[in-house]
């Protein structure tokens, strides 16, 4: 199994603790470390398929922000795989936020030069919507030059809409070990069943980890859009102590099916050839799970070596 430690961090009120309640709605382990009676760092472990992200949500108060940079310097920023730092938009002390950003920056260079860098422009629904994008695109010019040796990778984000889906996916992408060797594979299942889309969810977080599209389709955010939406109904049968585990979406227009996959996964798919019947596409599913859970096994075996 791979492991990745990842920090996320951010002044306190960025809203990165709220962000990660909200994708990570279930954990495989917590374990909080406390500094007097406050919560300093609080460790969680979260896989997906072969790779496991040690999640160090590590506290944003000020006496919090300069212990990681002096005595738990070695502790925090040693052998990290990725840093996520949360700025809050409209943030009042933007001074502050880049100390202690460039703080992080030091600490990753001198100790875990090889990380990924990854930048939330938070709480974008605060912007006037006609001014989002240059309001972005500003701020992450600046973050992308004082960033400089490393290289950053910025994401605006919000609560509300499927922006914090999409930058968690694509971060959660860049990590999945052979992924385009299960994207070569999705693609001939797609194939195979004369599919438009497959994708593959994460089982636990319903983030998009990787997808197949044979068919151009117009609405680039419809993987966030159908990652909300299916957790959302998760939650909400899990809430009536009801266990989710496939639904299929019909009209004249398309069929779509989202099924449990291997046990880490579920996937969809979608035909635009309603013609098919709904029992041989869940066959092929099914058929398909033997052939995507030996993939997994064997990244578990060559990771193993």
């Amino acid at each position: 199994m791979m492991r990745k430690k990842v920090l996320l961090m951010g002044k306190s009120g960025s809203g990165k603790t709220s962000m990660r309640s909200i994708i990570f709605a279930n954990f495989i382990a917590r374990d909080t470390r406390r500094l007097g009676a406050t919560i300093d760092v609080e460790h969680s472990h979260v896989r997906f398929l072969n790779l496991v992200l040690n999640l160090w949500d590590c506290g944003g108060q000020e006496a919090f922000m300069e212990n990681y940079f002096a005595s738990q310097r070695d502790n925090i920023f040693k052998s990290v795989a990725v840093l996520i730092y949360v700025f809050d938009v409209e943030s009042r002390e933007l001074e502050k936020d880049i100390h202690y950003y460039q703080s992080c920056l030091e600490a990753i260079w001198e100790h875990s030069r090889e990380a990924k860098i990854f930048c939330l422009i938070h709480k974008m629904d605060l912007v006037q919507e006609d001014q989002r994008d240059a309001v972005f695109q500003k701020r992450e010019n600046e973050l992308k030059e004082l960033s400089k040796p490393l290289e950053c990778v910025c994401f605006p984000t919000s609560i509300w809409d499927e922006t914090l889906y999409q930058a968690w996916s694509s971060i959660v992408y860049k990590l999945i070990p052979n992924v385009s060797q299960l994207e070569q594979n999705l693609g001939r299942f797609a194939e195979i069943i004369e599919a438009d889309e497959v994708l593959l969810f994460e089982r636990a977080t319903f983030l998009v980890i990787s997808h197949c599209q044979r068919k151009e389709h117009k609405d680039v955010h419809r993987f966030e859009k159908i990652s909300n939406i299916i957790k959302q109904f998760k939650l909400s049968c899990s809430k009536l102590h009801t266990q989710f585990h496939s639904m299929e979406v019909r009209n004249s227009s398309f069929a779509a099916f989202v099924d449990v996959f291997t046990p880490n996964t579920y996937a969809m798919v979608v035909l635009s050839d309603t013609s098919i019947l709904s029992a041989v596409t869940l066959l092929n599913i099914k058929n398909a799970r033997k052939h995507f859970e030996m993939l997994e096994k064997m990244d578990q075996e060559a990771l193993a070596r």
